[in-house]
């Protein structure tokens, strides 16, 4: 065997960059494969298309017009919206009374930006600021108080129906969901066959006929006595509909959650409402976020139903303020601007969860 002198020095070698990927020309990106070239030629040809509604919906449209007759020429007429805006946003609500509405739009809409934060979830203050700020929403769209004009629920209309009728569905509907989901999960058999009814039979009925059945039959069922108005009405079909579909995605994330940790629990002495609050739900609730804002825009574009049994929200305010007989029938630039403004608000819906989803996910790989 021969020996080897360690003590001659030994050339030091650079390690090399490794090599950078070839360019591809942008040709290559649209031209690449058989998939990538039909893609493109298609998108094309759908582009082409959509350039006579392009010059219908900008350049030959109408945008001013202080007579209703210069619209029966050209494209779009968005001098109706112009002329109608008050009337599409806040319906058949007093015109006097207008800035009431108004500052309840702000208000939902400053609560909901103030809330994004996953820093003020679960504190008790912002639990106590959101019942004080719906409270104050329905003693300003009610008056009667504070020198403010009583206007009944039959007056109110527009985006703050729908605002109104999404976050108070999704806010009552979701305590009800977590009961629902625990006890579909729960070993007692009266409360897992109680729930299983309630979320399989409303899961299995369309909207349009829980809407018909809280209009209808909810009167028929109550004492002689009681009544509530036909917005009380829609608002408990909507909270039943939301609470059923909440609690089938929160039982996903329950059953995603290793059942050690509530055995865990159990062995050092926390009670099983507990560890099912502070351990089990926030996991849960983490798991499911995808399908929890989907839930939530599904709620906000299922308010456009309420027409159905007469109540006067937004897309009912549009399709009546398209038969004003001095404009000539726009009702195709009412559809697209109350669509636009239902765009808006789930687009934002669905950036925030995919931000909130990459900051769960972020920290748990921390």
């Amino acid at each position: 065997m021969t020996a080897i002198d360690i003590s001659t020095p030994v050339a030091h070698i650079e390690p090399s960059a490794p090599p950078k990927p070839p360019r591809k020309p942008i040709l290559h990106l649209f031209f690449g494969d058989l998939v990538a070239s039909v893609l493109t030629v298609t998108t094309g040809f759908l582009l082409m298309l959509m350039i006579p509604a392009l010059n219908w919906a900008v350049l030959d449209a109408v945008w001013l017009a202080h007579d209703p007759s210069t619209c029966r020429e050209g494209g779009a007429c968005w001098a109706f919206i112009t002329a109608k805006f008050r009337f599409i946003i806040f319906g058949v609500y007093p015109p006097e009374e207008q800035w009431r509405p108004l500052l309840v739009t702000g208000l939902i809409l400053t609560m909901s930006l103030t809330s994004l934060s996953p820093r003020l979830w679960g504190k008790k203050k912002l639990i106590y600021t959101w019942v004080s700020a719906v409270a104050v929403m329905l003693i300003l769209m009610w008056g009667g108080v504070f020198g403010m004009t009583p206007v009944p629920t039959s007056s109110w209309g527009g985006l703050p129906i729908t605002l109104l009728l999404a976050l108070l569905s999704l806010s009552l509907g979701f305590p009800f969901a977590v009961f629902l989901a625990l006890g579909r999960r729960s070993t007692l058999p009266i409360p897992r066959l109680l729930s299983l009814l309630t979320i399989e039979l409303v899961r299995g009925l369309p909207l349009v006929g829980l809407l018909f059945v809280a209009s209808i039959l909810l009167p028929l069922l109550l004492p002689a006595s009681w009544s509530i108005d036909k917005l009380g009405r829609t608002l408990a079909a909507l909270t039943v509909f939301a609470a059923a579909y909440l609690a089938e995605v929160i039982r996903g994330g329950l059953q995603g959650i290793p059942a050690g940790q509530i055995e865990a629990a159990k062995a050092l002495g926390i009670p099983s409402w507990k560890a099912a609050w502070h351990i089990v739900l926030p996991q849960a609730l983490q798991k499911v976020i995808p399908p929890l804002t989907n839930t939530a825009i599904v709620m906000v574009k299922n308010t456009s139903l309420v027409l159905i049994v007469g109540v006067f929200d937004m897309l009912s305010a549009s399709r009546v303020a398209a038969t004003d007989p001095l404009w000539p029938a726009p009702y195709v630039e009412s559809y697209v601007f109350v669509a636009l403004i239902y765009f808006l608000i789930c687009f934002g819906i669905s950036n925030y969860s995919r931000w909130l989803e990459c900051r769960v996910q972020s920290r748990s790989y921390r």
